[in-house]
């Protein structure tokens, strides 16, 4: 009898001790939660019982059951930015989230020029960033990682933590995102909160969930179980295995570098890309939220090739061309273009605060409201043809055009034979004249229409001017 009742007694005390609320890597101390909107928090408790959430900015309490599968989810009101708060979670057994900040929270994801860490890879620097990791602790910079996943099936949690920014923490994490929140930590003086979801090679079909990428031509889907050679190249599994953990939690918006994995189905990239980030808004549920990506730069992709006949379509110009049309098919989306950053022989830029910088700008004029600078992509208006000449004329250069002292060399002009030869360029205000003796009746321009070329025309605020072509050959 006196067994029984000890054994009853122990296995009380074990149920005691394991009915305590889980919550996923998300939601750890020290994380950032996004201002002024209702946050969506969520987690298990297997006792069944009610959970409750006490944030102390408002101590509001906030109730919600578990369902069948022991998760709970619930959205609490967030207050301006501001910090440090705590937040008690609790059925019956207390669960504290200290540090938590509330400011503003980015998504970072696309392959690997946004994992690519501080420190840089190796033999493969990040520019600078030595002198930039030393000074940056910086308690208002909160940073996270998702691991690198590989499984078809779909995930609910990863293994990570939220951690304030400090040499010891952002020598590992994405450059690109890292320099992104820093300016805009700088600028807006409120906390910034950071989520990289990235994986080095990955194609943006594996971003996409199966009922996304499944009508697209030449698109195989895994099965669970399948044994993935290539995790990165099969579509779907980042977005089960990486990308399924974070959705939901709120953000402001997202940041995007990707695309040199699919330099070679260039013709289909727009509409993948506007379809992927079109299902990320419709599983956040919040809209049409800002989407910023980078352009990719310039880099000799034959070398990917070196043994196979050379084919116009591994230009990856074409590429560029690609994301630059997303432009007009994407909602609230901006674009960085890196023309002048890229690096003939490695396909990692070390410039990464230059381009991150860039694609700030983005957010500080067009979601934060910021007048006075510039930051949207050049692109031609208008194409005038005459008997000697091509005129372009450009938006987005309120204050004009300009190489900033330097020769325009990276124009080419066609005529009806459809031979492209290199052009003299005339900058004139918001316009370029492009003309060449050889060329008596031209129909066509291009502009950096090659895998690897420096850029030289801007607008006057330094936003590069994208590769383009004036022609559909």
């Amino acid at each position: 009898m006196k067994k029984a009742i000890l054994i009853i007694s122990l296995l009380l005390i074990f149920v005691f001790c394991k009915a305590q609320v889980k919550l996923p890597a998300l939601f750890t101390d020290n994380m950032v939660l996004q201002q002024q909107t209702e946050v969506l928090i969520w987690g298990w408790s297997d006792n069944g019982k009610e959970v409750t959430l006490i944030p102390s900015w408002d101590k509001k309490t906030y109730k919600v059951s578990p369902d069948k599968s022991n998760k709970w989810k619930i959205k609490i009101a967030t207050p301006k930015a501001g910090g440090p708060y705590e937040i008690k979670i609790s059925d019956g057994k207390d669960v504290i989230l200290h540090n938590v900040l509330i400011g503003e929270v980015w998504l970072c994801s696309g392959q690997s020029n946004m994992e690519m860490p501080m420190k840089g890879f190796k033999g493969q620097p990040v520019k600078g960033s030595n002198e930039a990791i030393l000074r940056s602790e910086n308690s208002n910079i909160r940073l996270i990682t998702v691991p690198r996943g590989k499984t078809v099936e779909v995930q609910e949690d990863f293994k990570g933590n939220w951690t304030e920014a400090e040499p010891k923490t952002v020598v590992d994490f994405s450059a690109t995102a890292y320099y992104y929140g820093k300016l805009l930590n700088e600028i807006l003086d409120v906390p910034i909160g950071l989520i990289c979801v990235s994986y080095g090679g990955s194609c943006i079909e594996t971003w996409m969930s199966k009922e996304t990428a499944e009508p697209y031509e030449g698109v195989g889907i895994p099965n669970p179980g399948d044994s993935l050679k290539v995790p990165n190249r099969t579509p779907t599994v980042l977005f089960n295995s990486m990308l399924s953990p974070v959705i939901g939690y709120g953000i402001k918006g997202a940041i995007w570098y990707q695309g040199e994995t699919n330099y070679i189905n260039a013709d289909q990239y727009t509409r993948l890309f506007s379809t992927m980030v079109k299902e990320w808004r419709t599983n956040w549920e919040q809209g049409d939220f800002p989407f910023y990506y980078m352009q990719i730069a310039p880099f000799d992709y034959k070398m990917y090739k070196p043994n196979v006949v050379y084919q116009e379509k591994y230009n990856s110009a074409y590429l560029r061309e690609a994301q630059l049309k997303a432009l007009d098919v994407i909602p609230n989306s901006g674009m960085a273009v890196l023309m002048d950053l890229g690096e003939e022989f490695c396909i990692h830029p070390s410039d990464k605060e230059t381009g991150s910088k860039r694609l700030a700008f983005c957010a500080l004029g067009k979601t934060y409201g910021i007048e006075g600078i510039g930051y949207a992509t050049p692109v031609v208006s208008e194409v005038a043809t005459n008997d000697t000449s091509i005129v372009l004329s450009f938006i987005n250069i309120p204050n004009g055009l300009t190489s900033f002292g330097k020769e325009v060399k990276s124009f080419e002009i066609a005529g009806e034979d459809k031979v492209f030869l290199p052009a003299k360029a005339i900058v004139r205000g918001k316009s370029v004249i492009v003309l060449s003796r050889e060329v008596k009746k031209p129909v066509a321009v291009r502009y950096c229409f090659k895998d690897f070329v420096i850029g030289e025309l801007y607008s006057t605020e330094g936003i590069p001017v994208s590769s383009f072509r004036t022609d559909n050959w």
